[in-house]
């Protein structure tokens, strides 16, 4: 069975879309090839990663790309996307056009970038926050991934 490819899109690639490629590919690795791009893309946040390394998963050795860097490294390989999901409302609003695409959906998490940006917050307050994102993003894939399982068995 082939993988469905997925795209995860947000502004900077730094922190949403690299959690969701992450824990896509950690939650389902025999389904799905997961993928993160960016709109302006900048820095891994260093609270994802720290949130991230609590569950076991390094996205410390990931770096950001452009959207069109991603859609140019599977046409390479003679491959497009089968599902872009942005994962933040800047990403939704000028979201580039990706070829081959089947499903376009649009969640909206947080931004650990402005969290990591508050001067008065303390490290730990920063990271339970971005915590809490992490978690939203995690619930809301798990969620995605047992409704298209059901969708599949239905069809």
């Amino acid at each position: 069975m082939q993988k469905t490819r997925v795209l995860f899109i947000c502004g900077q690639n730094s922190a949403r879309s690299q959690m969701a490629e992450a824990l896509l590919a950690h939650l389902a690795p025999e389904d799905y090839e997961a993928h993160s791009a960016g709109i302006e893309p900048a820095p891994i946040n260093e609270l994802a990663v720290a949130v991230m390394a609590e569950r076991g998963i390094d996205i410390s050795h990931k770096r950001t790309k452009l959207v069109a860097e991603a859609v140019a490294e599977l046409a390479g390989r003679g491959q497009t996307f089968d599902v872009v999901i942005t994962v933040c409302s800047k990403a939704a609003g000028v979201c580039p056009f990706v070829p081959g695409v089947q499903v376009t959906e649009r969640w909206s998490f947080d931004d650990p970038g402005a969290i990591l940006a508050e001067g008065e917050a303390t490290r730990e307050n920063k990271l339970a926050r971005v915590r809490a994102v992490r978690d939203d993003i995690e619930r809301t894939i798990r969620a995605w991934i047992a409704a298209r399982k059901n969708s599949q068995e239905k069809a």
